[in-house]
């Protein structure tokens, strides 16, 4: 996990609206580009998306679990993060709306540094060699303190509770207590950063 390479920006969250509509450098612009080019494979298309899909949706639901190793090959469970605000996406290097989002979750990341605020991605890819292929490029045009934990799903040792994903991205937002109390399909509107906001 990177968090220990993560510092604080100066005067608070430069870099984040409560929004969370704020650029990203010129690094995360090529890495978004290079990988603009290679096909969509498993997002549904925003046309097909019904309202309902895509608005946050409340859920009232037991503590998830989610364990396994990050790609680094560490050791991970989501309860070791409690007391923390976690939002927990899965996504895939072919999902060109997850792929769009990265560089304002990264950016995102980075303003919350010092905060009790933790990214967690799950990678659906069927190969592990996309996902090593992603993390390559990232560890070269990406800072570390916008780098969080990041998992495969396909890993013998992954594990959770929380089923399929009918859309990607999902996402799951995860209170200081390890409840689930929100849960985004097919994208993670603004708001959601305001409702983070709230729970820090």
């Amino acid at each position: 996990m990177d968090t220990a390479h993560r510092a604080s920006p100066p005067a608070g969250p430069h870099s984040v609206s409560r929004s969370g509509r704020t650029c990203s450098g010129l690094a995360v612009a090529a890495l978004i580009a290079l990988w603009m080019a290679a096909p969509s494979q498993a997002q549904t298309p925003p046309s097909s998306m019904k309202a309902e899909s895509v608005a946050a949706a409340r859920v009232a639901a037991a503590a998830p679990h989610i364990e396994g190793k990050t790609v680094e090959g560490k050791p991970f469970r989501l309860s070791s993060l409690k007391g923390k605000v976690v939002l927990v996406l899965y996504w895939s290097t072919g999902c060109a709306v997850c792929r769009d989002k990265m560089p304002e979750l990264r950016t995102n990341y980075e303003g919350w540094a010092g905060k009790p605020f933790e990214l967690v991605a799950v990678s659906t890819d069927a190969r592990m060699q996309d996902v090593l292929d992603y993390e390559a490029i990232i560890s070269r045009t990406v800072s570390t303190r916008q780098r969080f934990v990041q998992l495969w799903a396909g890993d013998s040792s992954y594990r959770d509770n929380l089923g399929q994903h009918a859309q990607l991205p999902a996402g799951y937002l995860v209170d200081k207590s390890g409840k689930i109390v929100e849960r985004y399909l097919g994208r993670i509107p603004p708001e959601a950063w305001d409702r983070i906001a709230d729970l820090l």
